[in-house]
């Protein structure tokens, strides 16, 4: 049955190529040939692409435009926040387990590069919370973020806070069978590679993963492939964009994936909402069956 589904959303991905008018390879693969072709998965951010869906909503869009699995952005209409009710948390877990939707995780906006002792205690205990509820929720990870480094505190020291708060946020993820996502993000330095790296060596768990972002500054230094293998024994889930823009090498990204037999989440988390949201998670889907 697996195959067979397979098959379906692979002839359904290209119906909907030719239907959007979008160029397809001139060899394309055979339906089975296709499902054995790539690991990796596609799924959905709610930021902004449904910001404004309820839960159900959420849950059938993914479904019909064949995207396997969601992020859940805190704050957004959905409402899946760590205020949820134990009653409320199951319902959550619910839905999703009569879908064929994932959830894929939680989206925080916790942080710990502030030089205020207390805000970093602060964000701590919230990831805390936002793991409890992931977990509750069914969710496989927590997402989150640094967001700076401060110019009056010197970088080393930035660094090793956010490093030993990752550690201990991992640690306590590892308790609750919840995977903490790193997103490469943030000013002055704070999403380039080697930060990230730096802080990943800090933190040093096994339940600390990058989530790369697809940011400019990918490619500043000796370019998107250096930046690449300097942590991609450390990449467990993506945020890409719209693939129908040109504003980052698509086709150098899947092929280092690819190349590292990377098999987890690629996820479309895009700032400019369209018109038709619906209209464009088909045409992403095409595309992505054809870079993956």
């Amino acid at each position: 049955m697996a195959l067979q589904r397979r098959k379906f959303l692979t002839a359904s991905a290209m119906a909907a190529g030719l239907a959007y008018g979008l160029p397809l390879r001139n060899h394309a693969l055979s339906a089975e040939d296709a499902s054995k072709s790539t690991k990796m998965k596609l799924g959905l951010v709610t930021y902004n692409w449904g910001k404004d869906w309820d839960l159900p909503a959420v849950i059938k869009n993914c479904e019909q435009t064949k995207f396997g699995g969601v992020e859940l952005r805190s704050t957004h209409k959905h409402g899946v926040e760590i205020s949820l009710s134990p009653q409320e948390r199951k319902e959550v877990a619910q839905r999703f387990a009569d879908s064929s939707v994932e959830l894929v995780g939680l989206g925080s906006a916790c942080e710990y590069h502030s030089p205020d002792p207390a805000t970093v205690r602060k964000n701590i205990e919230e990831t805390k919370a936002f793991i409890k509820l992931c977990h509750d929720v069914g969710g496989e990870g927590v997402k989150v973020r640094p967001n700076g480094l401060p110019k009056q505190v010197p970088v080393e020291k930035t660094l090793t806070q956010i490093g030993e708060s990752l550690r201990e946020v991992a640690e306590f993820g590892a308790e609750h069978g919840v995977v903490i996502r790193v997103e490469v993000h943030g000013r002055d330095g704070s999403a380039e590679l080697p930060m990230i790296h730096k802080m990943m060596e800090i933190a040093d768990h096994p339940n600390a993963v990058v989530c790369w972002n697809c940011n400019a500054s990918d490619m500043n230094g000796k370019g998107l492939q250096s930046n690449f293998e300097l942590v991609q024994d450390k990449i467990g889930i993506l945020h890409i964009h719209d693939l129908r823009t040109t504003t980052y090498p698509w086709k150098e990204l899947f092929a280092l994936l690819k190349k590292s037999d990377f098999s987890g989440w690629t996820l479309i988390e895009e700032g400019s909402v369209p018109k038709d949201i619906i209209a464009s998670m088909h045409e992403n889907k095409v595309l992505w069956d054809q870079l993956s």
